[in-house]
């Protein structure tokens, strides 16, 4: 069963996709575990581009309603699915939001690390090391960052082989991922796009050192690298705050 794009004007066209898709996972045409069409069926169905299609599968990504295994699609999560808690983009608006997420991050994804590094596979390793790329290639490129970083903590949660660690990150979603990163050196006065990409390569350099821990089957260093990384995170949105604050 096809439900048709909404004919009221959308605010974007992402939006109006989004609508559509959420409009199908509601009525049951696609169901939770249902692989959605590829891009390129989505975009001659909507007659919509690749940049459109992405973007509206990303904000179903941060509404918990589909997520993407990587070399695989993306899958249905269906509705509500991981009962009623949801950390949406709306409730990331204040330094003490953003703080917030962080702590119950740090408190779920370190343990998360120790035991992915324990029960890893290399399909597991593969998948990290994609994501990693994924994020390095947009870094240079000087594209958002944000959906690879959060496919590289999913993935982690996804190598716990506890089914729980892995429903409550995609329950968290790409929101979850502090703007931090960019918005720092905004504060700053600092746009220089090369600026910006080092800058997140060095983000970066923090998620290989878990990665090499995970490798490594190091339970201890995996648990350590990542709370060094969130730690770094809160610490890094703070300092942006603050920088804001003081040009005020």
């Amino acid at each position: 069963m096809n439900v048709p794009l909404t004919r009221t004007r959308p605010k974007s066209l992402a939006l109006g996709l989004v609508r559509a898709l959420e409009d199908r996972i509601r009525a049951g045409a696609l169901a939770s575990g249902d692989k959605l069409p590829t891009e390129a069926a989505i975009m001659a169905e909507f007659e919509v581009s690749r940049t459109v299609v992405r973007e509206a599968i990303s904000k179903l990504q941060a509404a918990g309603l589909v997520e993407t295994r990587h070399g695989i699609g993306t899958f249905v999560l269906g509705l509500g699915e991981g009962g009623p808690f949801r950390i949406g983009a709306e409730q990331m608006a204040t330094l003490h939001d953003v703080v917030a997420v962080l702590e119950l991050r740090i408190g779920v994804e370190t343990e998360a690390a120790a035991l992915a590094a324990q029960r890893r596979t290399d399909a597991h390793l593969t998948a990290m090391r994609a994501a990693l790329s994924a994020f390095a290639e947009a870094a240079q490129a000087g594209r958002d960052a944000v959906a690879a970083d959060f496919q590289f903590h999913l993935e982690i949660a996804r190598a716990t082989g506890n089914p729980h660690f892995e429903q409550l990150m995609a329950t968290l979603g790409a929101p979850s991922i502090p703007r931090a990163r960019l918005a720092s050196l905004q504060a700053a006065g600092d746009e220089d796009p090369i600026a910006q990409r080092d800058y997140l390569l060095r983000v970066n350099a923090e998620h290989e050192s878990i990665l090499v821990a995970i490798d490594a089957r190091d339970a201890e260093a995996a648990r350590a690298a990542m709370r060094t990384h969130l730690a770094n995170s809160r610490e890094r949105r703070r300092r942006a705050a603050l920088a804001l604050q003081e040009q005020r």
